[in-house]
């Protein structure tokens, strides 16, 4: 195996990670969860459908929870185009890649297409959604740990190797990557598009399934003050392990799981907030390469990098 190289003319223009959509058991108990205590905003919201976002986002929806009769789910992994040309774009670069894609009309965005990437995730791309006012400096509306914006999704895949394939050939540039030593099998992948670390990440493991999808948040005080309300809200069970050390990228992080089970991830360094599904980890000894993200800072010294990509934004 290689690394596959940086496509820098793409096929179309992805700029960054856009939003999630969930289904839930009890809309009741996750509003409580996401919004009460987490601090989440409520863009819209009716019988069977929240929609939310962090206080620095300008745009309708980062996260939306719909209810569910069976087991939750991850119903879609959004991402943002740069415009309605690119959807076009899109739809001939999917199809031709034998994924058909469809347009299909959602609440509050613009024009919406539907595809199941090569690694079998359910992707939806938009170019446009309603607005919003932010409400970055709105303190009266701030609330436990107060989530910024969306920052990353992490997805567990069979073969991280087709899915790093697939989505450089995309556009998205590889930031690092995890590999055991003396070989170049990928076995974490790392990808971005709007500059930072990573919009999206793939780890090996039974899926395609979401790991975690994670969200800015502003300083480590607020790690503390969302466990505190935790266990003043009830949610003292849900804390898995409080503020502790993560590794490369996070060095703080929460646990915590919401009424449906998932793990809920708070990180500072990288400043990111999520859920998060299952653990995951790679057997013996590895090293990490990268094109000179701010992470490698924090590698070992067996760490290798890969020559570094022009960023794109």
């Amino acid at each position: 195996m290689s690394i596959p190289k940086p496509v820098y003319s793409p096929p179309f223009n992805v700029t960054r990670a856009s939003h999630l959509v969930l289904t839930v058991k009890d809309l009741a108990a996750s509003r409580n969860f996401y919004v009460d205590l987490l601090g989440f905003i409520v863009s819209n919201e009716d019988r069977d459908t929240l929609y939310l976002r962090g206080v620095a986002e300008a745009c309708h929806h980062s996260l939306v929870l719909k209810r569910g009769s069976g087991e939750p789910q991850v119903e879609r992994v959004g991402m943002r185009v740069f415009s309605e040309e690119d959807l076009e774009k899109a739809k001939v670069f999917f199809d031709k890649a034998g994924l058909p894609a469809k347009w299909v009309e959602v609440a509050h965005q613009g024009r919406t297409l539907h595809v199941t990437d090569a690694s079998g995730a359910p992707i939806e791309l938009c170019a446009t959604m309603e607005v919003k006012p932010r409400l970055l400096v709105a303190f009266a509306q701030h609330r436990g740990a107060v989530p910024q914006r969306l920052d990353h999704f992490q997805l567990l895949v069979p073969d991280v190797q087709k899915a790093c394939e697939f989505w450089m050939s995309m556009g998205f540039r590889l930031s690092e990557y995890i590999s055991p030593d003396g070989s170049e099998e990928l076995l974490f992948v790392f990808l971005q598009r709007k500059g930072n670390p990573h919009d999206i990440v793939f780890a090996p493991g039974e899926g395609p399934r979401l790991h975690h999808a994670a969200f800015a948040i502003p300083e480590s005080y607020h790690f503390f003050q969302v466990c505190d309300l935790a266990a003043e809200m009830g949610f003292a069970a849900n804390i898995e392990f409080g503020p502790g050390r993560h590794g490369p990228g996070h060095a703080l992080f929460v646990y915590m799981r919401d009424p449906d089970g998932h793990r809920r991830w708070i990180s500072r360094t990288s400043r990111c907030a999520g859920t998060r599904a299952t653990r995951c980890s790679a057997a013996g000894n590895s090293r990490r390469g990268g094109n000179g993200s701010s992470r490698r800072a924090a590698l070992p010294a067996s760490s290798r990098a890969h020559p570094r990509a022009k960023a794109s934004r």
